[in-house]
C-alpha cells in the first residue's frame, strides 16, 4: 500500500504517533485485520519492529489483538480512535491543570515570585525588552500585558489585525471594561469593524485611521508592543514584536497617540 508522505505527517500530528506507529496503523485500516508480519510487509517497517509498534498502538488505543494463532490485529473504526484520543486529552489536560492551580497554592510558587521580585528590582529599566516571533506568541504576551492593566489600553491595528484580536480577546475586552478599564482602538474601519465595534458595545472605543497602517499597543502609558512589519505582508508564523518596558518612551507614544485622537 502506498501512502503519501503529507498524509502520513498530518496523521502524526494529529495524533501524535510516530512514522512506524502512522504506518502500521493505516495498513491496519485498508486491510481490516492482519497479522505483524502482513502488516510488516505492507507499510515497509521492519518485520523486527512491528511487534512492538502494534504493542504501542494497543496500548493507546488504535488497535484491537484477535487472540489465537497467529495473532492478528483488527482496526478500529476512526471516529471511535478520534472519539478516544480527544477524551484522553481531556483527561490530561484537565490533570496537568490541577497540578498547576495546587501549586500556586504552594510555598514553592510564593518563592519563586520572591526570586522573581528580587530579580527584577536589579535590572536596569533598559533591558526591560524582548522580540517575540509568531503571531502565537505576540497573542500571548499580549494577553498577559492586558492581564497587567490598571487604567488603560492603548491598541492601533490594521483592519485585519482589528477581527483577529477582537475575535482572540472579546470576552477579555469586555471584563476589562467592566473593571473599569479604557481600551481605545485605532484602525482602518471597513463594514465588518463596524459591525464587530457595535457587537462590543462600550467595551470599546473606536476611532478611524485613514491612511497610516501601524500595530502597536501601550498599556497604562508604561509598557510597549509594536509589530515590525505588515500583516499583509507577513505570514502569522514570521509575524515579529518587540516589546518595551518603559514609562518614558511609551509615555511619549501615547501623548502623540492623544494628540490624534481628541482631532
Amino acid at each position: 500500500m502506498i501512502v503519501q508522505e503529507q498524509f502520513l505527517k498530518k496523521l502524526r500530528s494529529a495524533f501524535d504517533l510516530n512514522i512506524y506507529e502512522v504506518k502500521i496503523w493505516t495498513a491496519l485500516l485498508s486491510r481490516g485485520i492482519a497479522t505483524a508480519s502482513e502488516l510488516s510487509d505492507i507499510s515497509n517497517v521492519p518485520r523486527s519492529r512491528s511487534y512492538d509498534v502494534l504493542e504501542s498502538l494497543e496500548k493507546k488505543g488504535f488497535v484491537l489483538m484477535k487472540i489465537g494463532k497467529p495473532i492478528r490485529y483488527i482496526a478500529i473504526k476512526p471516529e471511535e480512535i478520534l472519539r478516544r484520543v480527544k477524551n484522553k486529552i481531556k483527561v490530561q489536560t484537565n490533570s496537568k491543570l490541577e497540578i498547576l492551580d495546587k501549586v500556586r497554592n504552594e510555598d514553592m510558587f510564593k518563592d519563586l515570585e520572591l526570586l522573581f521580585k528580587q530579580g527584577i528590582e536589579n535590572v536596569d529599566p533598559t533591558a526591560l525588552s524582548g522580540a517575540i516571533s509568531g503571531r502565537e506568541n505576540v497573542y500571548s504576551q499580549l494577553d498577559a500585558m492586558f492581564n497587567n492593566a490598571k487604567e488603560s489600553i492603548t491598541l492601533v491595528t490594521t483592519a485585519e489585525g482589528f477581527l483577529r484580536k477582537i475575535n482572540y480577546f472579546k470576552a477579555k475586552f469586555k471584563k476589562l471594561s467592566e473593571k473599569g478599564i479604557k481600551i481605545r482602538i485605532a484602525t482602518q474601519v471597513n463594514d465588518e469593524v463596524k459591525k464587530v465595534a457595535r457587537e462590543l458595545g462600550k467595551s470599546i472605543q473606536l476611532r478611524p485611521l485613514k491612511s497610516m497602517r501601524a500595530r502597536f499597543t501601550i498599556i497604562d502609558g508604561k509598557e510597549v508592543l509594536f509589530l515590525i512589519a505588515d500583516d499583509k505582508k507577513t505570514h502569522e508564523s514570521a509575524d515579529t514584536a518587540i516589546w518595551v518596558n518603559t514609562p518614558f518612551f511609551a509615555n511619549a507614544l501615547e501623548t502623540m497617540f492623544n494628540a490624534n485622537w481628541r482631532e
